[in-house]
């Protein structure tokens, strides 16, 4: 991978209202930049599970994402609890979100599955008590 274009984004863990903006954000600039609308889907869709889930797990934390000629890589990064068992938290419906926060119409379970089913590749390095780091790839055409 060469030449690299790199968006940072702060994910604020206080307010559900502003979930979802760096997504909408990526969105914008990949438009921008010509990709391809099935892969601006793809990287959207990852993208906001994970801010969702930032904000109601984690607190916060940062997103990175990469823009590469082949590939569109997205970090995320946050200081939370972490994940127990990151197997079981792959399973579609299973979910630790809390009454108030279902009543929201969020934690269905379908965070990760869904990050994974529309990436390329997903990595998940998880330490209880320190926090979880996530980096997905979706594959394109040139972009830079």
């Amino acid at each position: 991978m060469a030449e690299e274009l790199v968006f940072r984004f702060d994910v604020d863990g206080e307010d559900f209202t502003s979930a979802g903006q760096a997504s909408v954000q990526v969105k914008k600039n990949l438009r921008q930049l010509g990709v391809d609308s099935e892969v601006i889907r793809r990287v959207s869709i990852a993208m906001y599970e994970g801010e969702i889930n930032m904000v109601i797990h984690a607190g916060g934390g940062t997103a990175l994402v990469k823009v590469y000629p082949d590939c569109i890589e997205i970090v995320l990064e946050d200081h939370g609890p972490g994940i127990k068992d990151i197997d079981l938290a792959m399973q579609e419906g299973y979910s630790t979100a809390t009454d108030t926060i279902r009543s929201l119409g969020f934690g269905a379970g379908m965070g990760l599955p869904n990050m994974k089913k529309y990436t390329d590749s997903m990595d998940i390095e998880s330490t209880v008590g320190v926090g979880t780091t996530i980096t997905m790839r979706v594959n394109c055409q040139e972009v830079l």
